[in-house]
């Protein structure tokens, strides 16, 4: 395995993993995902931030390449998560006299998770340091999206090493610079990414713009994805939007189903909010990735949930759906409920008060007996899409 250059003195060595079919055992992986490393080499060697464990050697192996047998002097460690930061050991049996680098709490998650208390140098926010002709500065991102998480920006290439901010799932095949990419795939598993992995951190990341704004960045070393040089400032906008939880004109209808009558609801719903937007998306809860589901919940302003009432409670598909949501804390939704009974309604009802303990602006929800009958009931639920589309588009 060879490193790949990304400036004179910079090289990713990195790895990709298309093998682990789910991200921290429960987000689906369809297209991989990177656990990014860059070795910066200068009067001092620095390494920023190690890779799972069980990548570690690839990775030596291309740092290895660059420096033959000179040491690595410095490794900045941004953040603890195991997906970056498992592989330590193996890196410290290649490299024993590497001071890491990190903050307080980074420190104690070192102790806590390996053992490792030797050789560790803890900065404070603002501090400097230098490598030669190049020279880092530490920022602190607290809860984007672990609180001991910092970033470091490099003052005369003016990169910024952004630990998780402005990362994406997806494997980097064959090039890791995005303009040698086709970014689009990128960009929609940047959303599921900061969705799922970031989603309920939308006041630290806000924080985190607000500190950036100090600072000139042409280049963007993420720990997962691109590197990102040309649409930097578009994938800047897509935490950005994403934080201040802006959903864009259009419909997510999300419903379960056993025996097809809800679904047929769902249906209904979605034909009288085509008549107002073409953005509408609907999702079988039983069937979709949950991780998708609540994507699109972030990217469109309107959210319609369905279930049948289920032992008394909400079918727990789409209960699944909403707890993720409300954990989250998505705020600024158009919400609707519709659902049905045989014998005993509830489910409407705690969907609804969901919708109104979220602060949502909620349109009246419907509910049936048994299965939707004939024009009248049609009607209703074609009404009730339409509705939620309109003021999603005023």
């Amino acid at each position: 395995m060879f490193a790949q250059k990304i400036s004179d003195a910079l090289y990713y060595v990195g790895v990709n993993d298309r093998k682990n079919e789910l991200f921290e055992r429960m987000i689906s992986l369809p297209h991989g995902v990177t656990y990014n490393s860059y070795l910066l080499v200068d009067e001092k060697v620095t390494l920023f931030d190690s890779v799972e464990i069980c990548y570690a050697e690839e990775s030596i192996d291309k740092i290895r390449r660059v420096l033959g047998e000179r040491k690595v002097d410095y490794m900045i460690l941004h953040h603890i998560e195991p997906d970056h930061s498992s592989g330590i050991r193996q890196y410290l049996a290649v490299y024993p006299d590497m001071q890491l680098v990190c903050t307080q709490k980074a420190a104690e998650m070192l102790q806590g998770y390996y053992g490792v208390t030797a050789n560790i140098k803890t900065v404070d926010e603002g501090e400097e340091l230098s490598l030669g002709s190049h020279k880092l500065k530490f920022i602190f991102a607290p809860m984007v999206h672990w609180p001991e998480v910092m970033m470091s920006y490099e003052q005369t290439e003016k990169i910024l090493f952004s630990a998780d901010g402005f990362g994406c799932f997806h494997t980097l095949d064959g090039a890791i610079v995005d303009r040698q990419l086709n970014i689009e795939p990128h960009i929609s598993e940047m959303e599921r990414y900061y969705v799922n992995i970031v989603g309920k951190y939308g006041l630290p990341v806000q924080n985190l713009f607000k500190k950036l704004a100090d600072y000139s960045i042409d280049t963007i070393c993420s720990l997962h994805g691109p590197v990102w040089q040309e649409h930097k400032d578009r994938v800047m906008g897509v935490y950005d939007r994403l934080s201040k939880y802006e959903g864009a004109e259009g419909v997510v209808i999300v419903y379960g189903s056993m025996y097809l009558h809800t679904e047929a609801m769902a249906e209904a719903i979605a034909c009288g909010a085509h008549e107002i937007t073409k953005n509408v998306i609907v999702h079988d809860a039983s069937k979709s990735d949950v991780s998708q589901i609540i994507t699109d919940i972030f990217r469109y302003k309107g959210f319609v949930v369905g279930s049948p009432t289920y032992n008394g409670a909400i079918y727990p598909r789409v209960q699944e759906v909403v707890e993720r949501i409300e954990h989250r804390g998505l705020k600024n939704r158009v919400f609707a409920a519709f659902g049905s009974f045989t014998w005993a309604g509830q489910a409407v009802k705690l969907l609804n008060e969901f919708g109104q303990r979220m602060k949502y602006d909620v349109v009246d929800p419907i509910e049936v007996k048994h299965a939707m009958q004939g024009t009248d009931d049609y009607n209703r639920f074609y009404s009730l899409g339409r509705e939620v589309a309109l003021k999603c588009k005023n």
